[in-house]
């Protein structure tokens, strides 16, 4: 059954006519070729955090009901890849779903398993904009939050934290400590939320995703700024799960100052965005 969940969604060409600019700021390119070094780890750790985050996607699958419009995920993959392309994880094949939720969110697995929610996806404007959110949750992946969260490791690791020994295990003690483990990444993504830090962390490496792969730096600050003007419950899960609007802003205005994103004019991709969009809705 898992094995068949992300049929549809395999491996995409990257975008064919890349977005990019000559700027003013070419220092900030610098700074941002090391956002992402060193992640790697240990193999067995990374088949571990694959192995448990298929897991958790599966778990995020049965929680939402996936959108089934092939050119609409073709599109998501194709943006979501281009900026992972820049993020350092190469060992990792990303994913991105688009779900039915009317809350406006998305999630990201260990592993590289995305997802973002149709109230999401109606309040953006262009392609900048979703390549904003796809970023941060990229983030997430190659930080391993949620994989430093849960101490998840691999087989060569301790008993306790060996989720690669748990996946297979064929013991009971062993299901159950890893099905503990997948309830609590669930617990993460739905209702507690990461450290604020984390997701401070995201935004900012978001940031360099962006103006790495030509998008407008400035897209997650437009996107975020429109999701804490509206009014309602769709906008309650991102804020029980992230910090403050008002706080996640004046850092991304600091970062954008003193990281030289201000500077940056580069495409926001909005016709292709609409044709996407529109095209997707026939």
């Amino acid at each position: 059954m898992r094995a068949t969940l992300w049929k549809g969604l395999g491996a995409a060409v990257l975008l064919a006519a890349a977005v990019t600019t000559v700027t003013a700021a070419e220092d900030y390119r610098k700074r941002a070729s090391h956002e992402g070094a060193g992640s790697y780890t240990k193999v067995s750790d990374v088949e571990a955090e694959i192995k448990f985050g298929r897991d958790v996607g599966a778990r995020v699958l049965g929680r939402y009901r996936l959108q089934d419009n092939k050119r609409l995920t073709h599109y998501l993959n194709l943006v979501g890849k281009a900026v992972a392309l820049h993020a350092g994880r190469p060992e990792l094949e990303y994913r991105f779903a688009l779900v039915q939720s009317d809350n406006i969110n998305a999630y990201a697995a260990p592993g590289g398993y995305i997802f973002i929610t149709t109230g999401a996806l109606a309040q953006m404007r262009d392609e900048s904009e979703l390549a904003a959110v796809l970023a941060h949750e990229v983030a997430h992946v190659t930080e391993r939050h949620i994989v430093k969260a849960l101490n998840i490791r691999g087989a060569d690791q301790s008993p306790e934290a060996g989720l690669a020994r748990l996946v297979g295990g064929a013991g009971d003690p062993a299901r159950v400590a890893f099905h503990q483990a997948v309830d609590k990444a669930m617990e993460i993504l739905f209702e507690k939320g990461l450290q604020q830090q984390d997701e401070f962390d995201s935004d900012r490496i978001a940031l360099t995703l962006l103006a790495n792969t030509g998008y407008d730096p400035g897209a997650l600050k437009r996107y975020l700024a429109r999701v804490q003007a509206l009014k309602g419950g769709e906008t309650k899960v991102v804020s029980t799960t992230h910090p403050s609007f008002d706080s996640r802003l004046a850092k991304i205005d600091e970062l954008a100052r003193s990281e030289g994103f201000a500077e940056l004019k580069q495409p926001t991709v909005k016709e292709r965005f609409n044709e996407y969009i529109k095209t997707s809705k026939q």
